[in-house]
């Protein structure tokens, strides 16, 4: 099936979620798609230095500002909207990912894999990795930057049915983007890293992010990646229902070769 999917990277305003959001309205307004997915803490910023500023761009869902805002947007512009924000459960704070669909149906991700000083202000996710449907019902997984790290991530995703692993970023090390190659293709997947742009201060903290936001094909192929300074939104049309074939010779399968008896694991 002819899906198109798009990555947006741009740089964010520290703690002005308004006039982030503002921003991306306008980027997404302009781009035709089924599936549009955007950086980590795509609305906040992301150098905290207390919980204080986390909890002014925390928002709890359903009933966010923001989260509604892309609620609206996903049904005007008829496409899933993949995103990264701060959550709100009551006392706790995560550093979560959402799935809008234009139909109004979401799912939310909570990171598990903390990163650096984000152990500081979030919880870990307290829900295991899971597949949702996009539009059209297509599969995907949502993975949360750091996550990359570990193969697991992608791997959970991938043996539960995903066929593009969205993976809101705000990446600073310079690994991931050719570390995702091979979970798309150890996994037959797609994957979309939606990573931030610039350099972040908020008083004596700094953090350089960069950018070379991707999307992937099921060899691990690039289909598109972006600069490290670019705001934009890049496009691509794919073929979903590749990643629902695992095979890699007539001989060989990339699940059904798997031999989980022989793994050491935990």
């Amino acid at each position: 099936m002819n899906y198109t999917v798009s990555v947006l990277q741009f740089q964010p305003e520290f703690l002005k979620p308004a006039a982030n959001f503002s921003k991306v309205r306008e980027m997404i307004r302009q781009t035709k798609s089924d599936l549009i997915v955007l950086p980590e803490l795509a609305l906040s910023g992301y150098v905290f230095g207390s919980k204080d500023e986390v909890a002014q761009v925390a928002e709890s869902i359903p009933d966010g500002e923001t989260f509604n805002g892309f609620k609206a947007l996903a049904r005007e512009v008829d496409a899933s909207i993949c995103y990264g924000f701060a959550e709100r459960e009551g006392d706790l704070f995560y550093n979560s990912s959402a799935l809008i669909n234009p139909d109004g149906t979401f799912h939310i991700y909570r990171k598990i894999h903390l990163f650096y000083r984000e152990k500081l202000f979030f919880s870990p996710g307290d829900k295991a990795f899971f597949v949702c449907e996009a539009k059209h019902k297509v599969k995907i997984g949502m993975m949360v930057c750091f996550d990359w790290q570990f193969p697991e991530s992608a791997r959970s995703l991938a043996l539960s049915g995903a066929q593009i692993i969205c993976h809101p970023s705000n990446l600073v090390l310079p690994w991931c983007q050719e570390a995702m190659k091979t979970r798309s293709l150890e996994n037959r997947v797609f994957s979309i890293t939606a990573n931030r742009t610039g350099t972040e201060i908020n008083g004596d903290l700094s953090e350089y992010f960069t950018g070379g936001s991707q999307i992937l094909g099921t060899k691990g192929e690039i289909l598109i990646r972006m600069n490290d300074d670019e705001e934009a939104v890049y496009s691509v049309q794919i073929d979903a229902g590749l990643a629902l074939n695992k095979q890699v010779t007539e001989h060989n399968n990339a699940f059904g070769d798997r031999r989980p008896a022989m793994y050491s694991l935990s």
